[in-house]
């Protein structure tokens, strides 16, 4: 797999504490990306799924695995295989694209679905410089939405992913 970087203990690609993958090629270029360095598809490294799997087994404290880029869905295949193997250690999965989720689904490629169904939450379409904002949390761009792929995938439609309280857990309900 190529990847440009990777960064173990993410607080800002998604929720809880993430092993983020940023792949590298993308064939989006978006102007103002923040990763412009991700683009050629020639660049990065060649790392082996494997060793990857080994990073992220590493961390006991992580919740998750988020696959950045560059483009993801650009390796699809390899990214899926990693996702499954996050997802076999009990975390979640959070995957970044600048496609759309009715792009990815409609495709048919086999391995956009293989990614598309080992993704927990998508972030989809491209960043929007027009659109930036420091507000938004886990994007870059009021276009972008967080997609509860679970859900869109059995509604035939795009849900929105709904943050949990994370207090929730401790709060005595009323008798």
């Amino acid at each position: 797999m190529r990847i440009a970087n990777t960064v173990n203990d993410s607080i800002v690609d998604g929720c809880g504490l993430r092993f983020t993958v940023f792949t590298q090629g993308c064939p989006h270029h978006c102007p103002g990306c923040h990763n412009p360095d991700t683009h050629d598809f020639a660049g990065g490294r060649e790392v082996s799924l494997e060793d990857l799997a080994q990073q992220l087994k590493k961390n006991p404290l992580i919740d998750g695995l988020t696959l950045s880029g560059g483009e993801p869905f650009a390796q699809a295949a390899d990214c899926a295989v990693l996702a499954r193997t996050a997802h076999q250690l009990g975390l979640t999965v959070w995957t970044y694209s600048g496609y759309l989720f009715e792009h990815l689904r409609d495709k048919g490629d086999p391995a956009w679905s293989a990614l598309l169904e080992e993704t927990d939450v998508l972030v989809d379409g491209p960043f929007v410089q027009a659109e930036k904002s420091y507000e938004l949390h886990f994007r870059g761009s009021r276009n972008q939405r967080l997609i509860d792929v679970k859900a869109s995938l059995a509604q035939g439609r795009a849900v929105l992913w709904q943050q949990e309280d994370p207090l929730a857990k401790f709060t005595v309900p009323e008798s």
